[in-house]
């Protein structure tokens, strides 16, 4: 069926325009008032502003929708202060569940996460998971349930991983119907796409959310290295879309873990934190090199993580010995001489920009003298790099307009911008959240707001109306009627 959106306006441009959709693609853009419905339905838009579909490029879905039940422990100053919030969902909710919290950021507490402390709060196992996914702070209940091996509170990437993956939801009908709520409300932000780096085998999980009826995203799905020769098994390849999924499902990159994070201090730096540590690397770079390699020659597209700059360096190295573009996953610390290669060997630098607001004090003081060179937005793309924008939800909300009102203002709760001159435009914010454009022949996955994204100051785009999301042509949201 035809559907005309009649009087949009198109940022950058002065005079509204209709815009006729012929099913899943948009068929013509013409000036207002000058397009025959003929036997499709127009809808006025009223001088709203309609952009194309936002895609969120790294995202942990899974989790992301159970983080609304967790207790948030984000605001925590200090180990004490997260101990007492436990003490309080225990007491609040008396029992001897499982308390599982997120969001700890425990690079400038004063004092030690200890399993004492957490013993004290609570009897019960208590997992508390770090706002950056890269450690996880147990009490002796919980480590005897998951980690009957070590006797750290303190669990550190590789471990912390086996931890939080046995902390899904007790069925999957469950898990899927939490999945739908957060997708549809993706979808109220103007979301159409996202690309899933949930740790596991999200072929099965997704061909089952979208069998059951869950169409409100696109979805790429990322491989890890335990299922690499699962998936080249299989002929997957990067790109692909999977049989009877309505093209909403398609394969994402092989994902590859090179180094750590910043708060837990195990991002891969060349110069020293202040503890003298310099970081984790968990692949040597032959290791790296293999691994991509093996990717590559299977059709499945490379996207590293990488954080500190010694590791975007390896990884930059990788690419460049595998000859193949790909992606590097938040791209964080940058040396000068590394941020050209990005654009001239093909690599994208996939960045979330309202970390930089998260990290900011934390970065300060652990890359102490070098963060002009810390989230370094502006002098990727003018390097000529492409910049892809995501959250890496749960780490950041799910929501685009975070991420581009970061990118473009450098600040947030009205503090003073943060290296300002590596902020980027709104144009340039916005390019690196879509995939498609308004033009005939590109996908009908638009996006209609109530204020035109380049004349809003940053604190506007984090609160920008999304009156209606429409994917494929069809609304996934609609606030219009």
């Amino acid at each position: 069926m035809t559907l005309v959106l009649a009087g949009v306006r198109l940022p950058g441009r002065d005079a509204p325009v209709d815009v006729v959709l012929d099913g899943a693609r948009i068929a013509a853009v013409s000036p207002a008032g000058h397009t025959a419905v003929g036997g499709g339905e127009r809808i006025p838009l009223e001088g709203r502003w309609l952009i194309p579909g936002l895609w969120d490029h790294h995202v942990h879905f899974t989790q992301w929708a159970q983080t609304a039940r967790r207790l948030d422990v984000s605001r925590a100053a200090s180990a004490a202060d997260a101990a007492e919030l436990v003490a309080r969902r225990a007491a609040a909710e008396p029992g001897d569940d499982l308390i599982v919290g997120f969001g700890f950021h425990d690079a400038l507490w004063p004092d030690l996460p200890t399993r004492e402390l957490l013993d004290a709060a609570a009897a019960r196992p208590v997992v508390l998971i770090a706002g950056d996914l890269h450690c996880s702070w147990l009490n002796t209940a919980a480590a005897q349930r998951f980690a009957p091996d070590s006797t750290d509170a303190v669990l550190r990437e590789d471990a912390s991983f086996a931890v939080t993956s046995l902390l899904a939801a007790a069925d999957d009908a469950t898990l899927d119907r939490w999945a739908d709520d957060a997708a549809r409300a993706a979808a109220a932000r103007g979301v159409v796409g996202i690309v899933d780096l949930e740790y596991g085998w999200n072929l099965d999980v997704w061909t089952r959310r979208m069998a059951a009826g869950a169409d409100s995203l696109r979805v790429e799905f990322g491989i890890y290295g335990d299922h690499l020769s699962r998936a080249a098994d299989l002929g997957l390849r990067t790109g692909d879309s999977i049989p009877g999924t309505a093209g909403l499902l398609t394969v994402g990159p092989f994902k590859v873990i090179s180094d750590g994070s910043l708060n837990t201090r195990t991002a891969l730096c060349s110069h020293a934190y202040p503890d003298g540590g310099h970081g984790v690397a968990n692949l040597t770079p032959a290791e790296l090199v293999e691994r991509m390699r093996f990717a590559v020659s299977h059709g499945l597209e490379p996207a590293v993580h990488a954080i500190g700059d010694e590791a975007n360096r390896r990884a930059l190295d990788a690419f460049e010995q595998v000859g193949a573009g790909g992606r590097i996953e938040h791209a964080q610390l940058i040396a000068e001489s590394d941020i050209p290669r990005f654009g001239r060997l093909g690599v994208t630098a996939s960045v979330q920009p309202e970390h930089a607001m998260d990290d900011r004090d934390v970065a300060d003081r652990l890359w102490e003298g070098r963060t002009d060179l810390a989230f370094p937005l502006a002098a990727l793309h003018a390097s000529g790099a492409r910049l892809a924008f995501g959250s890496d939800a749960p780490v950041a909300p799910l929501d685009p307009w975070a991420a581009i009102a970061s990118a473009v203002g450098r600040t947030r709760d009205g503090r003073e911008p943060w290296h300002p001159e590596q902020s980027v435009s709104a144009e340039v914010a916005l390019r690196a959240s879509v995939r498609s454009a308004v033009a005939p022949g590109q996908p009908a996955d638009l996006v209609v707001v109530d204020r035109d994204p380049f004349a809003c100051a940053p604190d506007d785009l984090r609160t920008i109306p999304v009156a209606a999301t429409l994917l494929a042509g069809r609304f996934t949201h609609d606030a219009l009627h």
